[in-house]
């Protein structure tokens, strides 16, 4: 089933995780998993590291476990920097041999004194690659509602973001943001560009303030006051910064499906606890937003 389907009938709930990063942490996410069953996602989405080949076997391993044990549909991310058109379609075959047909395409992060393996320089080629090669896949592109770091211009972002829909992305989940306008500016610009698949909100919850702070300056996602201030008051009693954190990401949640968001994509960073949390509070709301006929 494409995953565009889903966003037909409800505002969309969906996860991401990341695969182990070695074989003797590996028996540790199969209880995470299991957890996140109870939050009922549409789909979860397991990473993949820039580097592509190093750790794509826990990458398909847990997609496999997702798509056939827990029977949810997973999305395998497959970014293409660091990977030539062979091993993408290894990559992609493998996939297909655990029945996991839904991708999250990207050209992925530079990595210091690594050289880039040349085939994929931009995401939008790793699409068209994968939409004549392998017809079959369903395609999700990223995009950023606070601009693409390595973007001049928010023109220049959504130019780009409009080749990646035009070369046969089906849908988009954003990257965090903590300031809902930016969403919803950014969302008119993208329609405005004539992009109208459906755009999921990407919302990650803070339970660590160096966590946050670390990610956001990487990604250049600005920090608003109200965030900063909640981060500074709750940096020294973990609890309290947890809950805030979760507050928080219920009330962004909350804002944009009463808006009406296409859907919600949570980045869990594998705390089950949080995103049932999350689940727990706002469960009420994705079904009010439901879509009859």
């Amino acid at each position: 089933m494409k995953l565009t389907e889903l966003f037909k009938t409800k505002t969309v709930f969906s996860l991401e995780v990341f695969p182990p990063k070695n074989e003797m942490s590996g028996s540790e996410i199969i209880p995470t998993l299991e957890k996140l069953r109870g939050v009922s996602p549409d789909f979860i989405s397991v990473t993949l590291g820039a580097g592509g080949t190093e750790h794509s076997k826990g990458t398909v391993e847990v997609a496999d476990f997702i798509q056939n044990k827990l029977k949810i549909p997973a999305v395998a991310h497959v970014p293409g920097l660091y990977l030539t058109k062979k091993q993408v379609l290894n990559l992609l075959d493998q996939l297909a041999e655990v029945h996991v047909n839904n991708i999250l395409a990207l050209r992925g992060d530079y990595i210091a004194d690594k050289k880039p393996a040349g085939d994929f320089c931009h995401a939008n080629e790793l699409v068209e690659f994968i939409k004549k090669e392998r017809p079959g896949i369903s395609i999700a592109g990223a995009c950023y509602p606070d601009k693409h770091r390595e973007a001049a211009s928010f023109v220049e972002d959504i130019t780009c973001l409009k080749r990646k829909i035009d070369s046969g992305s089906d849908h988009l989940i954003t990257q965090l943001f903590f300031d809902n306008q930016t969403f919803y500016d950014f969302k008119e610009k993208a329609e405005i560009a004539g992009i109208n698949v459906p755009i999921e909100a990407g919302i990650m919850p803070c339970t660590n303030k160096r966590q946050i702070e670390r990610i956001t300056k990487v990604s250049g996602v600005p920090i608003p006051q109200k965030y900063k201030k909640m981060l500074d008051k709750y940096q020294d009693n973990k609890e309290a910064l947890k809950d805030a954190g979760i507050a928080y990401a219920v009330e962004q949640i909350v804002d944009l499906v009463s808006q009406g968001v296409d859907g919600i994509h949570l980045y869990t960073m594998n705390h089950a606890e949080v995103a049932q949390r999350i689940w727990d509070e706002t469960k009420t709301v994705f079904k009010a937003a439901s879509k009859s006929f």
